[in-house]
């Protein structure tokens, strides 16, 4: 009997349900237009919010790309900046060994002064061009005036070996 009575339950309420459901009006024209609307602006709400999401990604992608060629750049100068550097030091020192050479030889000193021998060595070293300039310049003032070697010769040195 409390089968029976579980079954008259179960088919009353997909009676009531079905009642229920068969005598709701149809939407009203105003009804479906909101119901539209409110779809329309769910599908607008997700597009802008996808856009946002690609802007987002193409901006973090593009500031990831600056920061890296910033980087990239920052370590070139470095290399540069490094490389220079070491140039400068290889050319004082050349300019110190070139005046070291002067010395031994007894080219460059006071009671001494070989001019030709020194002309002829910084124009055969691998100094800057306006290095060699200046030194063969300061090499004709000493030869012009003797009397200033002394002089000169700091001058010389200060030059070749940047001190």
């Amino acid at each position: 009997m409390s089968r029976t009575l579980i079954l008259a339950v179960v088919a009353a309420g997909i009676g009531a349900g079905a009642y229920y459901y068969l005598t709701q009006p149809e939407p009203t024209p105003a009804e479906q237009l909101q119901s539209a609307a409110q779809e329309a602006g769910d599908a607008v709400s997700d597009a802008a919010s996808s856009v946002a999401e690609q802007a987002n990604d193409a901006a973090s992608s593009l500031t990831d790309q600056v920061n890296e060629a910033a980087e990239q750049a920052s370590d070139a100068a470095t290399d540069l900046a490094n490389q220079a550097g070491e140039d400068v030091a290889a050319l004082a020192s050349q300019g110190q060994d070139l005046v070291n050479s002067w010395i031994e030889d007894g080219a460059l000193s006071v009671q001494n002064f070989d001019y030709d021998k020194m002309v002829a060595s910084v124009q055969e070293s691998t100094l800057a061009q306006d290095i060699k300039t200046q030194a063969i310049k300061i090499l004709d003032d000493i030869k012009a005036s003797p009397e200033t070697i002394a002089l000169k010769i700091q001058e010389l040195q200060q030059l070749l070996t940047g001190q």
